[in-house]
């Protein structure tokens, strides 16, 4: 039988700086019983160093990425259009917080290029005392998802503007080793981290080493566009592949693609565009795929989910069928890279996202996988935005950019050939990543394990 004194939650006296149920609960961590636990009030000390703003004078103002992603410089702004007279200059080194986002992490350190900016009533910040602890061992203490548990239960206010209460984060306890300890913690994480970073550079070297490897064997040479002056322009007729004062001075050049060493194809030559995916023979129960946008990978553009779905549900909805390409023309997805190839498809048929752009191709001498791998390049990426239409925030690329786009149409075989290349740069370049996030996770549990109880 459960006795009554088994329910009852007992708190020392000491750790009474709040008499709410909830803090004083969760304010109970999961910290190991190896280091003393001690109050971050008494190695951190306010920032009192005051400013009055002054009109002629531009000010560098800060901000903090949520989840301890960095302090950073806001803007600069002339002091007449700042309207806080009253704020505090930070200087490097220093702990600073945001009082209405310090439940969600954001917190850090000043880095050397703030050195005199100016932050509102609303950023706390403090100087560390280096003696005590490593403000880099702070940093990532402040990163745990128990230190934000406890961030959380110390915020008071309406949902979406509660603030901190000063107060009850300083009486917060941290564990807090001996100064040589919080170095080697720190030292073994940034070693970690180190490798994660080494490999994630990598990774984008060889990004640019597949699509330079891609444009030198198509022999493309990309164009270097000179933006509108204002003035009198002129354009190359070789380039006008459509009509409209507008298009023709954003800078797009649907040319960007053509090559020196084989023949060039407008692409409504060679693929369909949003072709018509006929649905009539299937049953109204037939399973097919569903891929809305969220199943396809920006990163690798490639399917990442398959889902089930039926042809009754496709009403409204994008057609396709196996070995189409499915291009994503809206902002910010087609920046990104969101494509993929349609395969594997459950019984050859899908539905998924209007904003897709899909291609099939018309000719059994062009493949769309090579293709693929054209509209992936950063440099067409880049190119489509300046035929963007639409409203800001919905902007689209139209079905005439693709149509007029001028691509190279090399032999099969050498298609093929640069597909098999790419597939394999591709493969190395994912394990690069994967082995990235490995690298930068371990060091975050290698840190956790040093102060947790698994």
């Amino acid at each position: 039988m459960t006795t009554i004194t088994s329910r009852i939650d007992f708190v020392s006296f000491n750790d009474l700086v709040n008499w709410s149920v909830r803090y004083l609960r969760e304010n109970r961590s999961r910290y190991k019983n190896t280091f003393s636990l001690v109050r971050i009030g008494d190695f951190l000390t306010r920032n009192r160093n005051i400013i009055e703003i002054q009109d002629d004078i531009l000010y560098t103002r800060v901000t903090i990425r949520l989840y301890t992603k960095g302090v950073l410089k806001r803007d600069e702004e002339w002091g007449r259009n700042i309207g806080t007279k009253r704020q505090f200059i930070v200087a490097p080194g220093q702990f600073i917080m945001s009082k209405i986002d310090a439940r969600n992490g954001a917190f850090g350190l000043v880095p050397p290029e703030l050195d005199g900016a100016v932050t509102t009533a609303d950023f706390l910040s403090y100087d560390v005392d280096t003696s005590r602890i490593n403000p880099a061992f702070l940093t990532l203490v402040s990163s745990t998802k128990e230190f934000l548990a406890i961030c959380q239960s110390s915020s008071s206010g309406t949902t979406g503007r509660q603030r901190v209460d000063e107060t009850q984060f300083l009486n917060i306890k941290i564990p807090l080793p001996s100064l040589s300890e919080q170095n080697r913690i720190v030292a073994a994480y940034n070693a970690r981290i180190a490798e994660a970073e080494r490999l994630e550079e990598q990774a984008k070297q060889l990004e640019r080493k597949i699509e330079e490897y891609l444009f030198n064997e198509l022999g493309i040479v990309e164009v270097s566009l000179v933006p509108n002056s204002g003035r009198l322009a002129f354009v190359n007729w070789r380039t006008v592949n459509t009509w409209g004062v507008d298009k023709l001075l954003r800078g797009g050049n649907k040319d960007i693609l053509r090559s020196n060493l084989f023949p060039n194809r407008r692409l409504a030559e060679l693929a369909h565009i949003n072709p018509h995916t006929d649905f009539k023979s299937l049953l109204d129960n037939f399973p097919i795929s569903f891929l809305p946008m969220e199943c396809i990978s920006d990163e690798y553009g490639e399917i990442e989910e398959f889902r089930t779905g039926i042809k009754a549900h496709s009403k409204g909805y994008t057609k396709f069928q196996e070995g189409d390409l499915l291009w994503a023309k809206i902002t910010p997805c087609m920046e990104n890279g969101k494509s993929a190839l349609a395969n594997n498809l459950l019984n050859g048929y899908g539905y998924g996202s209007t904003e897709y752009h899909v291609i099939r191709s018309q000719s059994p001498s062009f493949r769309i996988s090579f293709l693929y791998h054209l509209l992936r390049a950063k440099a067409i990426r880049k190119d489509a935005v300046n035929y963007f239409s639409g409203t800001a925030g919905q902007q689209r690329v139209p079905k005439f950019y693709l149509e007029g786009l001028i691509v190279p149409h090399p032999p099969l075989e050498k298609q093929i050939e640069i597909e098999t290349r790419i597939t394999y740069y591709k493969s190395e370049l994912k394990k690069l990543r994967v082995f990235s996030r490995k690298e930068h996770q371990q060091a975050i549990e290698d840190f956790e394990s040093e102060l947790f109880s698994s």
